[in-house]
């Protein structure tokens, strides 16, 4: 969710969340039985993601290469970020949450960190920080991203809730993109969250309470960086 280098911005949504956002109390509560899986490298996969943003988990890796195989040929996966600090999440969530009490002071404490959850994780389920998640789109052959309807990285104000994967208004041609995707990614166990075309995770708790499994299997890394 939410690269950890994206400045965001805020004007008010015309979209609200229908789905369970990952800062939902009965996400927190599924149990983490972490499997000790250790990081791979995603190398063969095109996209600006660089060091420790091109690490995940060794399983969704598998299931990574499992959703290449499933696009057609010319079109591959395109990676912006997968694992990620937990320092450099926390630094998202400030700044974005932040943001949204400037332009809506009035919010309630809850209702804040309600809306803030639609664009980056809770510290304490973030997906990106157990190595969980990725960040990614689609791209032809030559590399280049191909259309589905925002920015990857846009917040619902910024793109008027176009990020939303279900959003009406987008193209169809990006309506396609995202189809695609859905099938090769969903096809290989992943999840979306629905307010993130974008992102998509394996073994996280979000993931556990999306597919109904009883726990999740990978908990948070830590790093030398957030000692």
């Amino acid at each position: 969710m939410s690269s950890a280098s994206t400045t965001v911005t805020t004007r008010p949504s015309t979209a609200e969340p229908g789905p369970t956002l990952i800062g939902d109390p009965r996400v927190a509560r599924i149990p983490v039985r972490d499997n000790g899986e250790r990081l791979v490298a995603l190398d063969w996969m095109s996209g600006p993601a660089a060091g420790a943003a091109r690490l995940v988990r060794a399983g969704l890796a598998d299931r990574l290469a499992a959703a290449q195989q499933a696009l057609p040929d010319g079109i591959g996966l395109h990676l912006s970020e997968g694992f990620r600090q937990a320092s450099a999440q926390e630094a998202v969530i400030r700044s974005y949450r932040a943001l949204l009490r400037r332009d809506r002071p009035a919010l309630p404490a809850a209702e804040l960190e309600r809306l803030t959850s639609r664009y980056v994780a809770p510290l304490a389920v973030a997906p990106h920080v157990a190595g969980a998640a990725v960040d990614l789109t689609l791209a032809d052959a030559d590399g280049r991203p191909l259309p589905l309807g925002c920015a990857l990285d846009a917040t619902p104000e910024e793109s008027d809730g176009a990020c939303y994967f279900a959003a009406p208004g987008i193209s169809a041609e990006a309506r396609r993109n995202r189809e695609l995707l859905r099938r090769a990614l969903g096809g290989a166990g992943l999840v979306n969250y629905p307010t993130e075309w974008w992102h998509w995770s394996f073994g996280d708790r979000y993931w556990a309470y999306r597919v109904g499994a009883g726990q999740a299997c990978y908990g948070p890394v830590r790093t030398g960086a957030d000692a």
